[in-house]
């Protein structure tokens, strides 16, 4: 969970960290001289930032409700014609949901680059492995899970053996962590060489992963062998939010509080193009679409530097440091409940109070059990 801001962050959603910043940029403040014959005078305290905390929080709500819509317009067979309130109520949380992944992406960037860079190769593991253990558990949760419900397509084995490489069965929304980490890794790369650093190692585990997917590919060639794609990398779009995002993140307050308002607007028409885009042109939209990337860009710039009073403070950073263990429990429970409940045949006022009413729930179960194990000491190995 987040500690205090005096503690160096070690990561951006979904792994639980301090979100830190200068009043400015959201780096370090220099240290400061004192007067002769007496010792540097400590580093003033860095700020939190709480503003980012509420974004992380979004995101993972934004999450829940994108995973909420997609299941009402699978249930409806992806067409409106088989249950057209269905259809229509989950097309447009799913939309509004899209902003999620993105700034997931920019906050990560923000982290890796201004908040707190990694200060050797040792705190860079550290990070990977707050991230990797939940991921392997989690895994094998899914799978188990599956398992007992009759709904893995495949040998348990076989999955597992598929999800060391990076397959994302059954727990399909793991596909971010397998590009989470790769991200992570070339920006600590970037900034390490950027500080003067020679970090070797980190850039051959970077090759390796660069060369990883031809490899597999051709070893099935050769051997004739049944070898698993090579899922471990991202695309140019996640590197892309990630450093734009640390850029926007970083930037100083100035007028665009007042200005906020402003924002509101081409956001909601934003919102309304991804809708259309979803319905006419392509289920679902991509993430590197351009929609997507004003739609986030705006919902960014609507929260950007915004004061979270003091009173919700202590509440938003324990909720914001739950993020990620509820983002690896939604699913499971998202799945029990849409089973249970969601059919096309819904009427209008069924699917809308419905949409909200599981969104609801599942949040409030996820982060309810994300913060139970956490007081029970469980949090490094599930999230």
């Amino acid at each position: 969970m987040p500690s205090s801001s005096a503690s160096s962050a070690s990561s951006a959603f979904p792994v639980p960290a301090p979100v830190l910043g200068g009043p400015a940029t959201g780096a370090a403040a220099p240290e400061t001289a004192s007067a002769p014959g007496a010792g540097p005078l400590p580093a003033p305290r860095r700020e939190h930032r709480y503003d980012i905390d509420l974004i992380r929080l979004l995101c993972s709500v934004g999450v829940i409700l994108c995973h909420t819509g997609s299941a009402f317009v699978n249930t409806a067979h992806r067409t409106a014609a088989d249950g057209p309130a269905t259809y229509w109520a989950g097309l447009v949380a799913d939309s509004a949901g899209r902003f999620a992944v993105p700034l997931f992406f920019a906050i990560a960037g923000w982290v890796v680059l201004v908040g707190a860079p990694p200060r050797d190769g040792r705190q860079l593991r550290v990070r990977i492995v707050r991230i990797a253990v939940p991921l392997a558990v989690w895994t094998a949760l899914y799978l188990a899970w599956g398992r007992l419900r009759g709904t893995n397509d495949a040998p348990v084995r076989d999955l597992a053996l598929d999800a060391l490489f990076g397959s994302v069965r059954p727990a399909y929304h793991l596909w971010y962590l397998y590009a989470y980490i790769p991200v992570i890794m070339l920006l600590a790369f970037a900034a390490a060489v950027r500080a003067g650093r020679r970090p070797w190692g980190l850039g051959a585990a970077l090759l390796v992963l660069a060369a990883a997917p031809s490899l597999c590919g051709d070893l099935a060639s050769v051997t004739g062998a049944d070898v698993p794609r090579f899922g471990w990398g991202f695309g140019p779009y996640q590197l892309i939010y990630a450093v734009l995002g640390a850029l926007l993140l970083a930037a100083r307050a100035g007028t665009r509080g007042a200005r906020r308002p402003l924002w509101l607007l081409p956001t909601a028409a934003a919102l309304a193009a991804v809708v259309a885009y979803q319905h006419a042109v392509h289920y679902a939209i991509p993430y590197a679409s351009v929609l997507v990337a004003l739609f986030s860009g705006g919902v960014l710039l609507c929260l950007h530097r915004v004061r979270v009073p003091v009173r919700w403070r202590p509440a938003l950073t324990r909720l914001a440091g739950a993020s990620f263990g509820a983002y690896m429990i939604h699913v499971l429970v998202l799945g029990v409940l849409t089973d249970a409940l969601v059919t096309a045949d819904l009427t209008w006022p069924a699917a809308l109070a419905l949409v909200a009413a599981v969104t609801t729930a599942t949040t409030a179960l996820s982060f309810a059990a994300a913060l139970l194990w956490t007081r029970l000491g469980l949090s490094r190995a599930l999230g």
